[in-house]
């Protein structure tokens, strides 16, 4: 039965690291420019308003992807 949940409590350690990580951030005040990046596509009218983060989203999908595979 130990072997069945094995996958699982690696999972919960990393979205645990995961969460202190994000903790931190929020905690320090940093001012990360994620958001804000050249690529990111903001478009602002009187009644409209439309945001795509391009280049925060393949930033982030790096991120993710070289944490979970370190992790496995």
């Amino acid at each position: 039965m130990g072997a069945q949940f094995s996958g699982l409590g690696k999972s919960l350690i990393i979205i645990g690291l995961l969460l202190v990580a994000v903790g931190a951030i929020f905690t320090l005040d940093l001012n990360l420019p994620l958001g804000r990046l050249p690529g990111d596509i903001r478009i602002e009218r009187e009644n409209f308003s439309f945001y795509l983060p391009i280049t925060t989203s393949i930033i982030l999908s790096i991120v993710l992807s070289l944490l979970l595979k370190f992790f496995r």
